[in-house]
């Protein structure tokens, strides 16, 4: 059964002091009603409301209006329950080793819930590591690794897969997954099509799967430094990864590699799709591999937040601050504000679309270009030079909890990022390379993303729509930061709510090989 997710949260400190700030900023007008005292007789004390905060107020609810927000971009929506079975399976799946072509790295590797539903790491690092259970910072590539040279060997920050289901449009940064169709509040799923990279751009894969949470679950395992590897599966093209994959699991046909030691997946899939006489070849294909996995990753819908709050009536529900930060978030330029909402729109502050932006390229990249280590984005999907350099608008909701920012994670802080879309090329004059660790390939940095720059000014000039630069004071982007605060969902940062999405030592661990994450220090996660 299908249901909108919902989740109970306690405040942690930060939101206590922001509402004890709120409590203190009315405290007089509480006084007012105790100054008044049992007698009667006595005159009555009225403390008249403070004009600024109510015009504060009276303008954010004119916006909201003005941009038919509703606070909740999962209304409409057929989303799981992380607990149907499916969803139960998906866990399981998403934290198993044995989906990663060497038994060394799992789904669950650049996108634990722990970690804001990616890593918590610049550029990530898949298969290879010198640790193969601890995730996030202190995780390094093997000096026995392909490719070794001390850096991360994915190309791109790993996107959050908190919300994922949300999405209508496309998935990865450069939209490589896409819904032909694009129908609001289907997430591919109209009947239209997606379209993979295993098929032509702009054609229908009809293997994709039925919706794009689904169809992106195909791919990270035909990584060969996300998951697949360099050994087992070397040479293999995508459909015979996940051929080899579903035979693994099912422990039927010949896979390469060796078989699992423990295999008790048959049972969990007879149990997750209702069929108790089911045969592993008929239940354990890959095909149900990533529905399970889908189902898992779309009920990660964390959308309860202060902002919510504030939307639907409660005017105590953000501070003052976060107040002004959304009156510039959401005013044009020409009425004194940083125009964000222009690309971050609507209750999932996103337009689902490319932009040239200038955020820094650093790592690997894509081995576009004349320099190995650039990316060119969209670019190479569409081969449309207004898209080169440009990727998917990030959504903002849980975004304080989601870093580092940027396809290639360059900016380490949420204020960086702020001031990267103000204006790209003092962010660049002055970036700090201190805030990355030595071993990332950032050789190359300056000079390609220059060339993100340099676009970005060239699509200005020839008419296209692009990102303008803003000069804001200190204290106004203290303001939008402020904003950007209360978007985040106090869920994904407390352990105890998160815990329905990962595993439980009581569960069944169908082949002993789970991740068991720890962090840098040897916690649990």
């Amino acid at each position: 059964m299908y249901s909108n997710h919902s989740h109970k949260f306690q405040l942690n400190n930060n939101s206590l002091f922001k509402k004890s700030s709120l409590i203190k900023g009315s405290l007089f007008l509480a006084l007012s009603i105790l100054l008044t005292g049992c007698n009667d007789n006595d005159p009555e004390v009225i403390v008249p409301v403070d004009p600024v905060v109510s015009t504060l107020d009276a303008d954010i609810r004119a916006i909201i209006i003005t941009q038919n927000l509703t606070g909740d971009p999962s209304t409409g929506r057929a989303l799981p329950d992380i607990e149907e079975p499916k969803a139960q399976l998906g866990m399981k799946l998403f934290f198993t080793k044995s989906l990663g072509g060497d038994l060394d790295s799992a789904c669950v590797t650049c996108h634990h819930p722990m970690l804001g539903g990616g890593d918590d790491l610049v550029l990530p690092i898949g298969v290879d590591a010198e640790v193969v259970d601890l995730l996030g910072p202190g995780r390094i590539h093997s000096v026995n690794g392909e490719h070794f040279d001390g850096g991360p060997t994915v190309p791109r920050n790993s996107p959050t897969t908190f919300n994922i289901a949300l999405w209508d449009n496309f998935l990865f940064h450069d939209g490589r997954v896409e819904s032909l169709g694009k129908t609001p509040k289907m997430g591919g799923n109209d009947g239209l099509g997606i379209r993979t990279p295993d098929v032509p751009f702009g054609e229908r894969d009809s293997d994709a799967g039925v919706n794009l949470v689904v169809s992106q679950a195909r791919f990270p395992v035909t990584s060969k430094e996300e998951m697949k590897n360099f050994s087992t599966f070397d040479g293999t093209n995508n459909a015979e990864v996940r051929q080899n994959l579903e035979q693994r699991l099912g422990d039927y046909g010949n896979p390469l590699g060796e078989m699992l030691i423990v295999n008790y997946w048959l049972a969990e899939f007879k149990e997750a799709f209702s069929d108790p006489d089911g045969t592993a070849e008929e239940l354990i294909t890959f095909d149900n591999i990533t529905t399970a996995i889908g189902e898992y990753e779309s009920s990660q819908v964390f959308v309860e937040t202060p902002w919510k709050e504030y939307v639907q009536g409660d005017d105590s529900a953000i501070s003052d601050v976060a107040k002004r930060g959304a009156k510039l978030f959401f005013n044009s330029r020409q009425d004194g504000g940083a125009n964000c909402s222009s690309c971050h729109s609507g209750d999932f502050f996103t337009d689902e679309n490319f932009h040239v932006i200038g955020m820094a390229q650093i790592g690997r990249g894509k081995g576009d270009g004349d320099y190995g280590t650039e990316d060119f984005g969209r670019f190479r999907e569409t081969r449309d030079e207004k898209d080169k350099y440009a990727f998917r608008t990030p959504s903002l909701l849980n975004v304080t909890a989601t870093g580092p920012w940027g396809h290639a994670g360059g900016s380490t802080t949420l204020q960086q990022a702020i001031r990267t879309h103000l204006n790209p090329q003092e962010e660049l004059n002055n970036y700090d390379f201190s805030q990355l660790d030595p071993n990332i390939q950032a050789v190359d940095m300056v000079i390609n993303t220059q060339r993100v720059i340099d676009k970005l000014v060239a699509n200005r000039a020839d008419g296209l729509t692009s990102i303008e630069d803003i000069s804001l004071t200190d204290t106004q982007v203290e303001e939008l930061l402020a904003f950007l605060e209360v978007l985040t969902d106090p869920c994904v940062e407390d352990r105890e709510c998160l815990s329905k999405w990962i595993p439980d030592a009581s569960d069944t661990n169908p082949d002993t090989l789970r991740i068991n994450a720890i962090d840098g220090d040897g916690n649990y996660l």
